[in-house]
């Protein structure tokens, strides 16, 4: 069955509810909700693959090793960011979209927070990176795709269009992190840097397009968060890693990579101080991802990580222990004793500890512009929900 035919099932069998709008303990935020890719992904893509009969590596243990149900589709050991701002935020843990239901009730869990990312996805549609060349083998769920789901299934979370824009007023809304894979499939096919780059100011439109709709829609506070330091990920290491190539002597990260990141996340800031400009009374939060992950990088001893800091915990060897022939999740990868010393997870994506450091750095940090833990949303004032001073 094709994923629009389940989720017409899905918004057929629901009645329309009337939002209870339940308080976080902060008093702030009372839902998030989140688009994006691996890094936020909850399950989405492993409920999707089971309709469509796909398996990938991330789906098998050891992923997911730190949850007493290790098939949480999580491409981790254990939690994310997303995980940890929802803990932090008095909230409970943030449910993916795509799930099977057998009675309208279980939609009640949105109303607290709803995840549309999907891991693997991208900012562009996948048939414009096809015209490009670049092909999506692990799933078609852009961010327009995800922005659509968020638009049909809202009427059944929320109710009317005047509480559903209290219902988006109320919530904070994670914007990704977005981007990295229209990337992410080129650079690791090997295709040089002067055909990735232009792809850049397209994917910063999408993303910009994306947050100026949920504006529209009466979205108060979003978190866009920007592209992690790559030149630092094992994978992209191994495989665009030589002789000829220049190294970060204080990190040993790939210089050329790390600076492409800082291209896309300048390029992004500018757009979102446009978009604050003309919105004065919305919270726009840029999340510095790259700097609070790269504090990692440079100071690896002082958050505890003393058994690797380029080197994938689970993978199939090498110097950077990844292999694409023995990913993660395959019988001939093997996985470290200590995860929690480790910075990488899989040779592409951050540990459960590396997350938790990240997420303290942006959210209970200074990685955050405006800094995050001074804000609430202005719709909570008109839903007479008494707002405290910080998170």
């Amino acid at each position: 069955m094709s994923f629009a035919c389940f989720l017409w099932v899905i918004l057929q069998s629901l009645v329309v509810v009337v939002v209870v709008y339940a308080t976080a303990e902060n008093g702030c935020y009372k839902s998030i909700i989140s688009f994006g890719d691996s890094l936020a992904d909850t399950g989405n893509l492993k409920q999707l693959s089971s309709l469509h009969n796909l398996d990938f590596p991330f789906f098998r243990p050891p992923y997911g090793e730190n949850f007493l149900d290790q098939s949480t589709g999580r491409c981790s050991d254990g939690r994310l960011i997303i995980d940890f701002l929802a803990e932090g935020l008095g909230l409970p843990l943030v449910p993916p979209f795509v799930h099977e239901i057998d009675i309208a009730s279980d939609f009640v869990k949105f109303r607290q927070g709803v995840n549309y990312a999907v891991a693997g996805a991208t900012a562009l549609n996948s048939s414009v990176l096809e015209a490009m060349g670049i092909v999506n083998l692990v799933t078609n769920s852009s961010l327009g795709v995800q922005l659509d789901w968020f638009k049909e299934s809202l009427p059944y979370i929320c109710g009317n269009v005047s509480d559903c824009r209290k219902f988006i007023g109320g919530s904070l809304i994670l914007m990704g992190e977005i981007g990295g894979n229209d990337y992410n499939f080129p650079i690791l096919a090997g295709s040089p840097m002067d055909e990735i780059k232009p792809l850049v100011p397209l994917v910063i439109d999408t993303i910009i397009s994306a947050v100026n709709g949920l504006i529209e829609m009466g979205a108060q506070t979003l978190v866009v968060p920007g592209n992690f330091p790559v030149g630092c990920v094992p994978s992209y290491l191994t495989v665009c890693g030589s002789e000829k190539e220049e190294y970060d002597p204080t990190t040993g990260c790939l210089s050329r990579l790390n600076e492409f990141a800082e291209y896309h996340n300048e390029l992004l800031q500018n757009k979102l101080y446009q978009i604050r400009e003309v919105h004065p009374n919305v919270n726009i939060i840029y999340a510095d991802y790259y700097n609070a992950a790269l504090q990692i990088y440079r100071f690896p001893d002082k958050y505890g990580f003393t058994n690797g800091v380029l080197k994938a915990c689970c993978g199939g060897g090498g110097t950077f222990n990844y292999n694409s022939s023995a990913e993660c999740g395959m019988a001939s990868a093997s996985v470290c004793d200590q995860p929690d010393k480790y910075v990488n997870w899989d040779g592409l994506h951050f540990t459960e500890a590396a997350y938790r450091v990240i997420h303290n750095n942006l959210f209970q940090g200074p990685f955050t512009n405006p800094q995050f833990n001074s804000l609430c949303p202005a719709s909570t004032a008109q839903l007479g929900v008494g707002l405290s001073s910080s998170l």
